[in-house]
């Protein structure tokens, strides 16, 4: 005898297809939430190691920054120390003429001035004193001018002073520190200038030589 399925199965086949289809839709999405969480895993690691790099940059940066830095400071001790050296020369280079000026200066002090303040700004040297007279001033200023450490004094101010004496004279004068080697050399550099110069005279024609006083002996 035939069997006969009396139960609904177009119901049981639409619910397989719609198990079959829940099934799929949760593989997809399942597949999907694993991509994404691969994608972010990805990401998240990559933004760590540019973190990383980043970070080691920066520490890097700093210390070339520190090292710039240190060398900056060098260089300024080290022109600090070159300024101090030439400071140090030029004062070993000037000591003997600053004895010269002094006993020079000493020198062209007539008799009858007394000089109250000496000072040196640069190539000029301000003095102040007294004098018994103007005349003792002028002869001071000829004697400085004569002298082969000082050149072109002169007189900014004077003033009686009866306190000091009936032709008692306040002055006040600078005058300028020169060298006798720069003289020298601008006496050289003058003749060389001169000597560079085309000559305009003519070379004289020499001199015609003179006819012989022999006699020719004739034979006979």
């Amino acid at each position: 005898m035939a069997k006969i399925n009396l139960l609904p199965w177009r119901e049981a086949y639409r619910k397989e297809k719609k198990e079959q289809f829940l099934a799929i839709i949760g593989g997809v999405v399942l597949l999907s939430g694993l991509v994404a969480y691969l994608w972010v895993v990805s990401v998240q690691s990559s933004i760590e190691h540019q973190e990383a790099r980043n970070r080691l940059l920066e520490s890097e940066i700093a210390l070339l920054d520190k090292q710039v830095k240190e060398i900056a400071d060098l260089k300024k001790v080290r022109d600090d120390l070159l300024a101090r050296i030439k400071i140090i020369q030029d004062l070993q280079g000037t000591r003997p003429l600053i004895v010269r000026y002094f006993d020079d200066f000493a020198r062209s002090i007539p008799d009858g001035v007394f000089v109250n303040m000496v000072a040196r700004a640069g190539n000029v040297v301000s003095i102040e004193g007294i004098a018994e007279s103007y005349n003792r001033v002028a002869t001071f200023m000829r004697n400085l001018e004569s002298s082969d450490w000082f050149s072109g004094p002169n007189l900014t101010s004077v003033v009686a002073v009866p306190a000091e004496g009936e032709q008692a004279q306040s002055f006040k004068m600078t005058v300028n520190t020169s060298s006798p080697n720069d003289e020298a050399n601008s006496a050289i550099t003058n003749t060389d200038a001169k000597n560079t110069k085309p000559s305009s005279s003519k070379a004289k024609p020499s001199d015609k030589a003179k006819p012989s006083n022999a006699k020719k002996s004739g034979g006979k």
